[in-house]
């Protein structure tokens, strides 16, 4: 049941957009809630606050999810905005906070259609800058001019979401009760459930059967078989995975429908999204894990141990934990491989990061490559002021046989520095000097960077012969 908020709500605009899309006078829906026109009209114009009262008898009326009026569903939409606006393409533009927030109170739609041209324009400015040299940048260009595809659309409405969801969350929650996930062992569990309500068998395989693939589900045999090369944590994972599918294809296809995505794909990338998402909730349920997260102060490598999880797998479901009422500490998740390419990227709360270019060099996430299965820590701060608490560690994905060499990627957990005090990782290292980074050296502005490898696609180049800098690239402001 949602709960009614306590404190007065000044919402008109967004009961304006309400009456207007149901197409209704403000006559009509002032007789519908029992309230005269004028009245009606004070609250339209916020003169007037919305009382509970009022608010349950437009959910009774009008049938409508109440969670669409409150004003916490438009704070990631201003912090977007006010992010986007931090660009160097709107220099010199000064917005209050109140004005903003104006703007996106009257039109949430007009704000979202701001950020898609600003992502737009960021990345017809980096095609710009990457095509003089098409042998070294073809893939770049060709991912750039995709960025409206099926991954950016899919990555766009997780981030929207808060990286939670709430139905498929409880869902995999009473799931991981009913089979007794607490006290069972989850393979066996999960293999059970899999054999007595869909006749599936599951056999871990030989890997020469499985070449280039770890697991595969034959619909005609109802076979799932695994590569005996994919570790426990990954097989529990890939059963709880088919399970979202079989038994939870309505309520993911029903997520995916409300989404309004552009493309067969971008549904079809999102359903592997949303089933992996179930499977971690599974795997690791709300309500336990975030009470042994705070319990543990955050600790991955101990909780990789209780749920019997891997790094990665652990440190990812700490970015969801975001249920209203019962949140954990809003974490952003980033996945790097040894060529600096970000393969996965997640955040509940407001990481800056970049759709191209790879990371800031400076960032630990890179450095950690040098000492594999240790965890490091870092301050990072943003060129627009905000500081981070970051830990990166280097693991091995999934290793192959003898011969195959095995995949080495970098995870990267952090949050805002405020939240830093909770976590196990920054205990008597809050007080420590910020590293100065950017999202990347294409948008990055700071000057003199030894580390800097491209110019700022905003700017131009300039050279100075009689000086040497620390930096090859210098710019116009």
């Amino acid at each position: 049941m949602t709960k009614l908020p306590t404190q007065k709500l000044l919402i008109g605009p967004r009961i304006r957009r309400l009456r207007q899309s149901l197409g209704l006078t403000q006559a009509v829906m002032a007789d519908a809630l029992g309230i005269s026109t004028s009245y009606m009209n004070l609250i339209e114009r916020n003169q007037r606050p919305v009382s509970a009262k009022l608010l349950l008898r437009l959910v009774d009326v009008y049938d409508f999810d109440l969670s669409n009026l409150s004003p916490d569903s438009e704070v990631r939409l201003f912090k977007d905005v006010q992010a986007a606006l931090k660009s160097p393409l709107f220099r010199g533009l000064s917005l209050s906070g109140a004005e903003l927030r104006d703007v996106i109170s009257a039109s949430p739609d007009f704000a979202r259609a701001f950020l898609t041209l600003q992502a737009q324009a960021e990345t017809l400015q980096a095609q710009a800058a990457l095509r003089p040299d098409p042998l070294a940048d073809r893939d770049k260009v060709e991912l750039l001019e995709e960025g409206a595809g099926a991954v950016e659309s899919v990555r766009r409405f997780i981030h929207e979401q808060h990286n939670y969801f709430d139905p498929l969350d409880r869902a995999a929650e009473e799931l991981s009760q009913e089979m007794g996930l607490e006290t069972r062992q989850p393979h066996t569990a999960l293999t059970d459930r899999l054999r007595e309500r869909h006749g599936i068998k599951v056999r871990i395989v030989p890997a020469d059967l499985l070449p280039h693939t770890l697991a595969l589900y034959d619909p005609h045999r109802k076979r799932l078989s695994l590569s005996e090369l994919l570790p426990q944590s990954g097989r529990r994972f890939r059963l709880a995975y088919q399970l979202a599918l079989l038994e939870q294809r309505p309520l993911i296809d029903a997520v995916i429908a409300r989404a309004l995505l552009p493309s067969k794909e971008a549904d079809a990338l999102a359903r592997v999204s949303l089933a992996n998402y179930f499977a971690a909730a599974v795997l690791m349920p709300y309500e336990r894990f975030l009470r042994e997260a705070e319990r543990c102060a955050y600790d991955v490598e101990l909780l990789t141990r209780r749920f019997d999880t891997s790094y990665e797998q652990t440190a990812h479901r700490l970015t969801t934990l975001q249920r209203k009422g019962r949140r954990g500490v809003p974490f952003f998740f980033v996945r790097v491989d040894q060529a600096g390419n970000i393969s996965k990227r997640f955040s509940a709360g407001q990481f800056h990061f970049s759709r191209f270019g790879g990371a800031c060099p400076l960032w630990n996430i890179h450095a950690c490559f040098r000492t594999p299965g240790e965890t490091t820590w870092q301050i990072i701060e943003m060129e627009d002021g905000t500081k981070y608490f970051s830990i990166a560690r280097a693991v091995l994905r999934p290793e192959g046989a003898h011969g195959e060499q095995a995949r080495m990627v970098a995870i990267g957990l952090g949050c805002e520095l405020k939240h830093a005090h909770r976590l196990v990782y920054a205990q008597n290292r809050l007080e420590e000097t910020p590293t100065l980074i950017g999202v990347n050296c294409y948008i990055c502005e700071r000057e003199n960077c030894r580390s800097r490898a491209h110019a700022p696609i905003s700017r131009r180049l300039r050279f100075d012969e009689r000086a040497r800098r620390q930096s090859i690239f210098s710019f116009d402001r």
